[in-house]
C-alpha cells in the first residue's frame, strides 16, 4: 500500500471563526461541497452531534457521488479532522483535514486528503483521481469562499 496526500488551498475574505463554523456543520455543506450538486436526488442522513466532534454525515447517490460517510473526529479553531469512508463506487478509508490560518484578506483554508492506496488505485490516482479531486477541491473552496464572504 502506498500513501497519498492531496492538498489545495484558498484565501477566504472572512474571519477564521466564520469559516470554521461552516466547515464543522455538515448541514452547511450542501451550500458549498462540490459533490452536492452532482446529484440532485442525493440522499443524506445526519447523526451524532449537531456539529463538531461526533457529527456524522452519510450520503448515497448516483455514480458520480457514490455512497459513503464521514465523521468529525477533531475540531479546534485552527483545524478540523474528518474520517472519510467510501463504500461505492470503490471502498476506501481516508482522512480529510481543514487547516485555518489568518491571512491577509481573511483566512487561508488548506484542504487535505490523505490515505493508503493499493497498486491499482495508486496508478488510477496518478492518471485520474488526483486531478479530478484537485478540481473538486478547487471548486469547493471557491464555493466555500462565496458562502463565507456572503455572510454578515
Amino acid at each position: 500500500m502506498a500513501s497519498f496526500t492531496l492538498t489545495r488551498d484558498a484565501v477566504v475574505d472572512a474571519p477564521p471563526a466564520r469559516v470554521h463554523a461552516i466547515l464543522e456543520d455538515f448541514h452547511a455543506w450542501e451550500a458549498w461541497s462540490p459533490w452536492e450538486e452532482m446529484d440532485p436526488h442525493l440522499e443524506r442522513s445526519f447523526s451524532g452531534a449537531d456539529k463538531g466532534v461526533g457529527a456524522h454525515y452519510a450520503w448515497s447517490g448516483n455514480k458520480s457521488v457514490g455512497k459513503g460517510s464521514m465523521e468529525i473526529t477533531r475540531s479546534t479553531p485552527e483545524r478540523i479532522e474528518i474520517d472519510l469512508e467510501f463504500v461505492e463506487p470503490f471502498k476506501a478509508s481516508n482522512q480529510t483535514a481543514f487547516d485555518l490560518t489568518p491571512a491577509a484578506g481573511g483566512t487561508r483554508v488548506e484542504w487535505t486528503m490523505t490515505g493508503e492506496r493499493n497498486v491499482l488505485m495508486t496508478l488510477m490516482g496518478k492518471l485520474y483521481f488526483d486531478k479530478a479531486i484537485a478540481k473538486d477541491f478547487d471548486r469547493g473552496l471557491a464555493k466555500l469562499r462565496a458562502v463565507a464572504e456572503a455572510q454578515p
